[in-house]
């Protein structure tokens, strides 16, 4: 129940992502660092410039044998299309409140993994997804998700006739990783149950990560999934 919950939720943030925004409110992220700090080099810029294809990014997502042992991949499930409502935060229902749950980012080029840690059985999960687009683009799109699900602490999503209670902070992002950051703590109760993931999303180039899950096995593998996302092919 817990593991189905977050999941689905997580769907649904990636589907408001994918709904025009009128406002892009504030922004979380690390200024760019100054060009003394960066190699400088044309290939460099050119290579993180460019788009990849779905293709590329499969190659460049964590496997098991990057994670250790105890996790396990869990397969993608079908599309989901249920109506989903937002009830007290204007700034998701603005974006899109009848987004279908399950989608991925509407970026051209994307590919994502799931993983259970513990057995099957267990709660503690982390998904990994990437996406390609020019830089402004995921910018744009990551920034207006993030404002809005941040601007409101509290608030309902009811997807398929399930009413799911949301809490939602706003955390530092993490320093020295990629052009631009941003970071948060969702809170999923349903059905006396409650389930804590953290996401956290850094663009590098023309390349968007995004980690959720439990917090500290996003925190454990968050750099290694940056690094292998962003090493040449």
């Amino acid at each position: 129940m817990r593991v189905r919950v977050a999941t689905t939720a997580l769907g649904i943030a990636a589907a408001f992502l994918a709904v025009p925004a009128c406002s892009a409110g504030t922004t979380n992220t690390k200024p760019d660092t100054a060009p003394s700090a960066r190699t400088g080099k044309p290939a460099d810029s050119a290579q993180k410039a460019a788009v990849l294809s779905s293709a590329a990014l499969e190659a460049r997502l964590l496997d098991q044998s990057d994670l250790g042992s105890g996790y396990l991949r869990k397969e993608e499930r079908p599309a989901q299309h249920d109506d989903v409502t937002v009830i007290g935060c204007p700034a998701l229902s603005e974006l899109g409140g009848d987004a279908a749950t399950g989608a991925t980012l509407a970026f051209p080029s994307k590919a994502k993994a799931a993983f259970t840690y513990g057995g099957s059985g267990s709660s503690s999960e982390v998904d990994e997804e990437l996406y390609s687009d020019r830089a402004e683009k995921l910018s744009g799109g990551i920034d207006r998700i993030f404002d809005a699900m941040t601007g409101c602490p509290t608030y309902q999503v009811v997807a398929g006739g399930t009413p799911i209670d949301m809490a939602s902070q706003k955390l530092p992002a993490p320093h020295g990783l990629g052009d631009e950051q941003w970071s948060q703590l969702l809170t999923f109760s349903t059905g006396g149950r409650s389930t804590v993931v953290k996401q956290t999303a850094i663009r590098d180039g023309s390349l968007l990560l995004i980690v959720s899950g439990s917090p500290a096995l996003v925190d454990r593998h968050l750099d290694k999934a940056l690094t292998k996302a962003t090493s040449a092919s």
